[in-house]
């Protein structure tokens, strides 16, 4: 089915698990894919695939390596392998989010498709993969085509590719969403792609993409606003459902069955564990749980960061977990020392004990 027309007078289809953005005329291309990757001048489409198999299940490889699978794939697409360059996803491609701005003669176009889940992680986390050959199985989780209605050099192309980078990791940051690898925010997958595409046959000719130009704050706000559309209608991530101290804290390990487990240790079990974990759930949203944990947590980042110091946080920390306290008429926990595991552990302790003062009353 024809998706959306582009400023440029490109038309991007949607079938077969992909989008297809075909040419009219010459563009300049600058892929990270592994297939067909780098700067091109003679292409005639971009695409993105969803490699799975079926909902919930694994992706397909076709060959034994990733550029193999994607001559492949490119051929079963109805496209030329040798003129075209494509990216893979487990992102489904009716999830797909597409947003354009204009300023005068420039129009900028971001059409991405997204998923965290699974893969997302913030960059410096600990790595395993070191390999001198193309990954073959996984595939990118944030894949974005960015659509440039412009002529420019090589080098603002490039340049472009990192503002995108930028405003995708700037979504990502603003929905607070934690990597699966480590206790930091993340930035982005371990897998995303991103193809650029700049009009050769433009009127306008434009030499800055960065911060300080509007095509960068074109490209900053389009691609910010498709990566949070395209995170949410593909994995319901987004600001509703991250009002829950449990997806706050889901990057320091603290979860519903982990104040579960907490309560059976440190309390007399006296009810079910649907029946705790529906209240636990409910006070994960309460406004003044939600907001206090927040700083808390955010307190945290700032040691871990190097902003703030020990004694520095250990005060700040003690008045949050005092305040909640007050807030509910619970008896505060005790803060043993500043680091992941202690603050985890003394929030636990107080969440849990407001969740069994709650049950109790119920």
């Amino acid at each position: 089915m024809k998706l959306y027309t582009v400023s440029t007078g490109d038309i991007a289809y949607r079938y077969e698990k992909s989008i297809v953005l075909f040419f009219k005329g010459a563009r300049k291309v600058l892929s990270t894919s592994v297939f067909n990757g780098g700067y091109h001048e003679n292409f005639q489409a971009v695409f993105n695939h969803d490699g799975k198999v079926g909902s919930g299940m694994p992706c397909e490889m076709l060959a034994d390596t990733y550029t193999e699978h994607m001559q492949i794939l490119a051929k079963r697409i109805g496209l030329d392998p040798d003129m075209v360059t494509g990216m893979g996803t487990a992102a489904d491609m009716e999830n797909v989010a597409i947003e354009s701005l204009k300023y005068k003669e420039l129009t900028v176009t971001a059409i991405v498709t997204g998923g965290i889940e699974t893969n997302g992680g913030r960059v410096g986390d600990p790595a395993d993969y070191y390999k001198p050959i193309e990954k073959p199985d996984k595939l990118g989780t944030i894949n974005i085509i960015l659509v440039l209605d412009a002529d420019m050099p090589p080098g603002t192309l490039a340049r472009a590719l990192v503002t995108c980078t930028e405003a995708k990791t700037a979504a990502i940051q603003e929905l607070l969403a934690g990597s699966n690898y480590s206790t930091g925010l993340a930035t982005g997958s371990g897998t995303d792609q991103t193809i650029i595409v700049a009009n050769t046959e433009a009127e306008i000719y434009l030499e800055g993409a960065g911060k300080h130009s509007k095509m960068g704050e074109l490209i900053g706000k389009t691609v910010t606003k498709a990566v949070k559309a395209a995170l949410s209608k593909q994995s319901g991530l987004n600001p509703e459902a991250q009002h829950n101290v449990f997806k706050r804290l889901k990057r320091f390990k603290v979860t519903t069955q982990s104040v579960w487990q907490l309560y059976q240790e440190q309390a007399a079990v006296t009810v079910l564990k649907p029946e705790f974990l529906e209240t636990a759930e409910s006070l994960a949203k309460e406004p003044l749980m939600l907001t206090a944990t927040s700083l808390y947590v955010h307190l945290l980042d700032q040691f871990l960061w190097g902003l703030l110091g020990k004694d520095e946080v250990l005060v700040a920390a003690e008045k949050i977990l005092a305040d909640i306290a007050a807030g509910y008429d619970a008896e505060s926990s005790v803060l043993r020392s500043i680091a992941v595991e202690s603050m985890m552990e003394a929030w636990s302790e107080l969440f849990v004990n407001i969740v069994n003062d709650k049950v109790k009353k119920d």
